[in-house]
C-alpha cells in the first residue's frame, strides 16, 4: 500500500509515523509531502536583503498585495531566483517532513519526502494522490471549529474531494 502523508510540520511525528507504517504494511511505502505557498513578494524581500537598489516598478500579487517599489535588477552575487526558491523549498521540506521521515526510516519503512510549490494546497494534495498512486492520504486537522469548516479549510476540502480514503489526525498546536 502507498500512503501519502501531507503535513505542514504540525502533525505529531510519532503518532503519524505509527499510523502510516501500519497502513503501509511490510511491503508498502510512504511519501511525506509538504506543499509550500511561495509568496510573490518573497523574491522582492530577498533581493532587498541582498542589497538590491529599489526601483519604481510595481509588483502585484493576484491584485491583493501591491508593493510600490521593486528592485529592477538582481544585486551582485544574487544566486538567481530559481536557485533561491529551490533552496527555500528544500529547507521547508526538511523542516516539515524530517521528523516523520526519520521515524519511518528507522522502522525500515520505504519512505521519501517531497515538496511541491503551489498556490492551492488542497487541490495540490488531491492531485498528488493521483500522481503518486497513493491508496490513502493522512492529513492533520487543527480542529479550530465550525467557522473554519464552513469557510473551507484545506483539510475540509481534501476530505470532501479526495478520490481515496483520508485519515485525519488531530493536531494539538494552536
Amino acid at each position: 500500500m502507498h500512503v501519502l502523508v501531507a503535513t505542514d510540520g504540525q502533525l505529531d511525528a510519532t503518532a503519524t509515523a505509527d499510523f502510516a507504517a501500519r497502513l503501509a504494511g511490510p511491503d508498502g511505502r510512504v511519501t511525506v509531502l509538504t506543499v509550500v505557498e511561495v509568496p510573490r513578494a518573497f523574491l522582492h524581500d530577498m533581493r532587498v536583503d541582498w542589497g538590491a537598489p529599489e526601483g519604481t516598478g510595481r509588483l502585484v500579487d493576484d491584485a491583493y498585495v501591491v508593493t510600490p517599489a521593486v528592485p529592477r535588477e538582481a544585486p551582485a552575487g544574487w544566486p538567481g531566483d530559481d536557485a533561491l526558491i529551490d533552496r527555500y523549498l528544500n529547507d521547508k521540506k526538511e523542516q516539515c517532513t524530517a521528523s516523520i521521515v526519520d521515524i519511518l526510516r528507522s522502522a525500515d519503512v520505504h519512505t521519501h519526502a517531497r515538496v511541491v510549490e503551489s498556490e492551492n494546497v488542497s487541490l495540490t494534495i488531491i492531485n498528488q494522490c493521483a500522481e503518486l498512486g497513493a491508496d490513502v492520504v493522512i492529513i492533520g486537522s487543527h480542529g479550530r471549529g465550525l467557522v473554519q469548516g464552513l469557510l473551507g479549510s484545506n483539510g475540509t476540502k481534501i476530505v470532501r474531494r479526495s478520490p481515496i480514503p483520508v485519515l485525519l489526525i488531530r493536531t494539538t498546536s494552536s
